[in-house]
């Protein structure tokens, strides 16, 4: 393993790296992952140490190679190469939705210790066999909440008016000028993130907002929760789909649940696109039972840009093209220079922080931990990350590791079958980490260890 080679080198070959800053979270939204307080520190104190803080690297900053695929946006680039890491090939890749990280890709990126997924979505990352090998997987589930909002804003709009319908016929030299109804009510299905920010927008503009998700949640404004999927189908003029791509939420949207919907509804799906059902959608708008719908989403995508939104990829495409008031967008829900540049900070600096300090906080495949960052004050610590089997007895072979040195302070979780421990300990130099490296590799729970100093 690479990180091995770092216990392995001389005294004369370990550099030491200290940062102008800490390296917390520069994201608005790291509160909604764990409260400064539970550390101990207030924001005053934790900004007041900053200057002093000691950046923890594993090995030598040049010797970490990076793997940033389908165009990045060049904040995150800037921000690893700020570091000194080299970004190419590989202890830690960054993607985007199109990149499919399966376990057989993932059995041969034996250096890899972290994945870092520039989007919301994870469903392209195998996350148990990345937990399983203790890869660590960072997304960005903030930054493009508000850019996916406002498209379908604008897509209700557009919709009511049937401005894309008026479009085409003005292109082609039709004259039809017609009245549509403009509808109020909106219907939103998932008030997580982005549910809750359209919500807001479509309040603002005058509309009545009902929700419903599977646990209750506060509402915003004067939203309102209903109770079950059926009721919001029956009272919403716009329904639009906010949900993560799982079992439960597979054809979420069928024959059935477009019955229930009003008659002359509109359905918009900016999630997921095995939500929605495409051929009970094409049978409901052949029917006039839907008005319109706005797809910006679909089961399978093409892998580049260019003609390939055709049969061959869906049976279906030709059919759902042909369709009047049909807005089709090709995944841009989120494709605005803000959302790709927030993004790029958010988890290039959860890649930094996870490298560099072991931090877990906004993984999603492991569990949340974090320490305090050392100081320049304790230049002889070192910070040991130890991923293990969730299996009794662990903790007590792991504290005999670690019981000839002087343990500062120590965090463990689970998650699942997978825990993650954290510990800072004192007065060490190369040969007592690597005589500790070498005694908790031999532990048979052992998934990964990394001593950073």
């Amino acid at each position: 393993m690479a990180n091995a080679r770092d216990v392995k080198r001389s005294e004369s070959e370990i550099p030491h790296h200290v940062s102008r800053t800490v390296g917390f979270s520069l994201s608005p939204n790291m509160s909604f992952h764990s409260s400064p307080s539970s550390f101990g520190a207030s924001n005053l104190t934790q900004a007041a140490a900053s200057a002093a803080a000691k950046h923890l690297k594993p090995f030598a900053t040049e010797d970490i190679k990076i793997l940033l695929l389908e165009n990045v946006n060049q904040t995150g680039r800037d921000i690893l190469a700020e570091q000194g890491y080299q970004v190419e090939d590989v202890h830690v890749i960054g993607i985007r939705s199109k990149t499919k990280l399966t376990a057989r890709v993932l059995k041969e990126a034996r250096n890899l210790i972290v994945i870092g997924c520039f989007c919301i979505g994870t469903n392209q990352v195998d996350l148990h066999y990345a937990a399983d090998h203790g890869i660590a997987v960072f997304n960005s589930p903030f930054s493009n909440s508000r850019s996916v909002a406002e498209l379908v804003i604008a897509e209700i709009i557009a919709l009511a008016r049937q401005l894309g319908d008026r479009s085409n016929e003005m292109h082609s030299g039709t004259w039809n000028k017609v009245s549509s109804k403009c509808w109020e009510v909106r219907g939103i299905i998932g008030y997580g993130h982005i549910g809750s920010q359209l919500s807001v927008l479509a309040e603002a503009m005058g509309m009545s907002v009902i929700y419903y998700d599977v646990i209750n949640l506060m509402a915003m404004g004067t939203a309102r929760q209903v109770p079950t999927l059926e009721v919001l189908l029956a009272g919403a003029d716009f329904v639009s789909c906010h949900v993560p791509e799982l079992p439960e939420t597979r054809n979420m949207i069928g024959y059935q649940q477009f019955e229930q919907m009003k008659d002359g509804g509109y359905l918009i799906n900016a999630s997921r696109g095995s939500v929605v059902d495409i051929s009970a959608l094409i049978q409901a708008m052949r029917t006039g039972k839907i008005a319109g719908a706005a797809l910006d989403v679909y089961p399978h995508e093409p892998t580049g840009n260019g003609d390939y939104f055709n049969n061959n990829l869906h049976p279906w495409c030709t059919d759902l093209r042909a369709l009047k008031n049909l807005i089709l967008t090709p995944h841009i829900g989120g494709s605005t220079e803000e959302a790709q540049s927030a993004i790029g900070v958010e988890v290039g600096q959860a890649l930094v922080r996870y490298v560099n300090e072991g931090t877990t906080v906004g993984a999603v495949n492991f569990p949340e931990v974090n320490l305090r960052s050392l100081t320049m004050d304790e230049p002889n610590h070192a910070r040991v990350v130890f991923i293990h089997r969730n299996v009794p007895g662990v903790l007590r072979k792991v504290n005999e590791a670690l019981s000839d040195h002087n343990v500062d302070k120590q965090m463990t979780d689970s998650r699942g079958d997978v825990a993650y421990l954290l510990a800072d300990i004192s007065n060490v130099d190369t040969v007592t980490i690597k005589d500790l490296y070498e005694r908790l590799e031999c532990l048979s729970s052992r998934i990964m260890t990394r001593i950073l100093y």
